[in-house]
């Protein structure tokens, strides 16, 4: 497999909110920051921004998002944080990332989550927190295929939800 992570450009416009559009149903938002309203170029500088820690807020902080293609083809994304606030400490981690559903149970997610390490080792980040919702299974899997260590299961009261919450080093 050659999975490769790398921002998003102006051509992968059609295919990223495709699979954006397909994900709603799962309440699962692939383009973290996309409603449509924004053109994507906007969502491209938005992007930037936060790459360069530009527009701090509870759910953005310095990071990047990028796109998981393999042969050219969209297959998922990772959306990383080179910092946690109080926001991401409790509940989202260091990384994040998803695939589209026509992808799934190929690999790609850990894939995506290795690489994803390398990104964040490389920004100095050591001790990365990685979370998932309890009751799934695939992304604990995952997160466990790259040496992630079970901290904790936390309750989410607000969410009525349970949040695992793993390290890897």
């Amino acid at each position: 497999m050659t999975l490769r992570l790398r921002p998003y450009v102006a051509a992968d416009e059609a295919a990223a909110v495709a699979i954006h559009s397909s994900m709603t149903s799962d309440s699962f938002p692939f383009l973290l920051g996309w409603d449509g309203s924004a053109s994507w170029a906007e969502f491209l500088r938005s992007n930037e921004e936060q790459r360069q820690g530009l527009n701090p807020s509870t759910y953005r902080v310095r990071g990047t998002q990028l796109g998981a293609f393999v042969d050219g083809t969209l297959v998922g994304r990772a959306s990383l944080r080179f910092e946690l606030n109080e926001f991401f400490a409790e509940r989202g981690g260091h990384v994040g990332y998803g695939v589209a559903p026509t992808q799934r149970r190929k690999g790609y997610a850990t894939e995506i989550l290795h690489q994803a390490l390398i990104v964040l080792r490389a920004e100095g980040i050591e001790r990365v927190l990685v979370t998932c919702a309890d009751d799934n299974v695939a992304s604990a899997r995952t997160i466990e295929r790259n040496g992630g260590v079970l901290e904790s299961i936390v309750r989410l009261e607000d969410e009525d939800e349970n949040l695992r919450r793993y390290w890897i080093n």
